[in-house]
């Protein structure tokens, strides 16, 4: 073949791949502009179009007057654009975190760490972001006006970081107080929150949501807090906003009306912290030391719904400090055993031995099974069960009495005889786990042992220490106490341990005349919250129904329409004879009139407001006593307690009466119903009003 030949076949050969190579081009292109050309521009608008969330306004939170007991109030939010962060250069990525963190007082690792998205290598577990990838992470909350304003006068020194105001809760506190434990308090939603939301396709939650953690921030946080809403905003190639494409508005939430009155709640804290602060500098003349006085709690019922008036705790703490986040250290003291447990609300949570407070139910008890008002046994000083001597409180005597005088004068040998004979008769096998109990079951009857079911989430159930229980916690502790007793003696281990673990060992599981004793004046191994205590008494006012106390009322939306009315909730009626409930009554006006109440009653109108109570001092083992005293009335329920304060009445008698002198508008000996402190003495039937200009205003008049 030519030389001539050879060029022009090469030449062909070239053309030919040219063309081959072209024709491909051209097909390519009409495939990426024809036919997925719609795609692919779809695609590219997404890119240059983030959605971001906009987070809707929480629900208030009010109490029977409409006066807001939570609020919201606009908080300065500084957030960084990650997107814009990655197309920083690693130089300049670092300087802006250190820049950002010291302008929001925090570490750069702290900053680092919130920018990760939850999931990724080295998230860190409820700081990290689980929100949309193409928002703004939110690296400060609640931070001063000034940082604000000093990101956003220079934004070249602070590229893709935004400051914006967003909402957040505040408490009025309407007449000072507090109500931690009532209101609960909100944190950040968690990672497996945030996944279970999308897995039901729950939109209310976002990762930047906060959620109820305690309360009834807790109980109606799906009521509360609202839907979000979306902006979509187009951006430029470096992720900077150029304006918005379309808005969707978020959804406040819904207004919760609670039953609690911020007026009467007032009073209530006030009178329990006042009563703690006495108790404390107060000797105790068995210890020879001042009272510890370390907890205590105090309960107001309506008694003829159950409804919770108000209720406090202490210790207690700031609901504010969770606002925008809370710090290690405050957190650790929320806890700490050292600070009193702040977090713990006595009222539901804290469970106490009832001491005297008990005998009413015992009462019941007794009169309904073959004991008549007629009854007369011996209040003597002492009662011997075995080779122990059961004693009268400071061994006092009052010789044969019946049930009404007994309650009056808080005769424990009085019930010991009765304990003592129902356990004679029905169970003197300590082994019988079935054997009868009247007095068990009267006490279950009123509830005890059992949650009270208030909307409230973590409520303790208490414990009534029956034979069941006892051979139930025998079996769960007797490896425990038959190891040290298998032992020889050592050092570490004190005669006391050593005895009671060789007894517990043998025995611990028998149910014994002792336990029966005990169980009839509230002592031993029983224990109850003061709200079980002040339902319980509510149905020894309203004539034997057992409510599910109630906080919230109803639920209304942002435009004033009532979504649902939360109505009592009616939970069992006591099988209790009425003519046995007017004896007890009658019983428990004359502690107040002349009994172990009336030293702290001296002048009160109880012609007038007829206040039915009853003392109580429980013992504990290497601790101080526990007061209670436990009122009523046809209305209300009044209940208070201090841990390690002392005597019933000596502890709390003072803030016992000054809660019924608000509740009635009592001025010395006068009731002046206009100065009580809730308008019509009686808590509203009805809801407060919700006007169109938004405004809330308390019920109609005439309810």
């Amino acid at each position: 073949m030519s030389t001539t030949t050879r060029s022009r076949l090469r030449l062909v050969v070239v053309q030919a791949l040219v063309f081959s190579l072209f024709a491909t081009l051209f097909v390519r292109l009409y495939y990426l502009q024809v036919i997925g050309g719609e795609s692919y521009q779809a695609q590219a608008a997404d890119q240059s179009v983030r959605d971001i969330v906009v987070q809707p306004q929480r629900g208030l939170i009010v109490d029977d007057q409409g006066r807001p007991l939570v609020a919201n109030r606009t908080s300065w939010v500084i957030s960084v654009d990650r997107t814009l962060l990655g197309k920083l250069e690693e130089r300049q990525r670092t300087e802006l975190v250190r820049r950002v963190s010291v302008v929001v007082d925090a570490e750069p690792e702290d900053v680092e760490a919130r920018l990760v998205t939850c999931g990724d290598l080295g998230s860190v577990r409820d700081v990290c972001w689980n929100g949309s990838p193409y928002q703004p992470v939110p690296v400060a909350t609640d931070v001063p006006k000034s940082v604000a304003l000093r990101v956003l006068e220079q934004p070249e020194d602070y590229p893709g970081v935004l400051a914006e105001q967003q909402s957040v809760r505040s408490y009025p506190r309407p007449f000072g107080v507090n109500l931690a434990h009532v209101l609960g308090y909100l944190s950040p939603v968690t990672e497996d929150e945030f996944d279970l939301a999308a897995e039901r396709d729950d939109r209310s939650l976002n990762g930047a949501s906060v959620v109820g953690r305690a309360g009834v921030e807790k109980q109606y946080d799906e009521w509360l807090r609202g839907l979000p809403g979306y902006r979509r905003v187009a951006v430029d190639s470096m992720g900077r906003v150029l304006g918005d494409d379309s808005v969707v508005e978020s959804t406040p939430g819904d207004t919760l009306v609670t039953s609690i009155d911020a007026k009467v709640q007032s009073v209530v804290e006030r009178q329990l912290a006042e009563r703690i602060k006495v108790q404390r500098a107060t000797v105790d003349p068995v210890t020879g030391r001042r009272y510890e006085a370390d907890s205590g709690a105090a309960v107001v019922l309506d008694a003829r719904t159950g409804r919770v008036v108000a209720m406090a705790s202490q210790p207690t703490y700031d609901p504010d400090v969770w606002t925008g986040g809370i710090s290690e250290s405050e957190l650790a003291r929320l806890y700490s055993e050292e600070a009193g447990t702040p977090l713990l609300s006595r009222a539901t949570q804290g469970q106490f031995a009832p001491g005297s407070t008990w005998k009413p139910f015992m009462t019941a008890g007794a009169l309904t099974n073959g004991y008549t008002t007629d009854t007369a046994l011996a209040c003597s000083s002492g009662f011997q069960v075995g080779n122990r001597v059961f004693k009268n409180y400071e061994s006092g005597a009052y010789g044969s009495i019946g049930f009404a005088k007994a309650l009056e004068v808080s005769c424990n040998t009085f019930f010991y005889r009765i304990g003592y004979d129902f356990w004679q008769r029905f169970g003197s096998d300590p082994a019988d786990l079935g054997a009868k109990d009247p007095l068990v079951q009267e006490a279950k009857d009123f509830g005890f042992g059992s949650r009270t079911g208030i909307d409230l989430p973590g409520e303790a159930p208490g414990r009534i220490a029956d034979r069941r229980w006892k051979q139930a916690y025998y079996e769960s502790q007797k490896d425990y106490y038959c190891g040290i007793a298998d032992k020889p003696q050592t050092d570490g281990t004190s005669d006391f341990v050593y005895r009671f673990s060789r007894e517990f060992c043998l025995e611990g599981n028998l149910y014994r005349a002792g336990d029966a004793v005990n169980f009839s004046i509230g002592q031993g191994d029983t224990i109850v919250t003061p709200l079980q205590l002040a339902r319980a008494y509510g149905a020894l006012a309203n004539g034997g129904t057992l409510w599910a106390p109630t906080v919230a009322k109803a639920l209304v939306s942002p435009d004033g329409t009532v979504l649902r009315r939360l109505a009592p909730r009616k939970v069992a009626e006591v099988d209790v004879p009425q003519k046995y409930l007017d004896y007890i009554d009658g019983a428990l006006q004359n502690v107040s009139r002349v009994g172990t109440m009336a030293w702290k009653l001296g002048g009160f109108p109880l012609d007038d407001v007829t206040v039915r109570a009853k003392t109580g001092s429980a013992e504990v083992y290497g601790k101080q006593s526990t007061g209670w005293v436990a009122s009523y009335t046809e209305d209300y329920v009044v209940v208070m307690m201090i841990s390690q304060g002392g005597t019933g009445s000596g502890s709390t008698g003072d803030g016992i009466r000054a809660i019924w002198e608000a509740l009635y508008g009592i001025e010395g000996e006068t009731v002046r119903p206009a100065r009580a402190a809730i308008p019509g003495t009686v808590s509203p039937a009805r809801l407060p009003q919700f006007l169109d200009d938004g405004s809330i205003m308390p019920p109609a008049v005439g309810e």
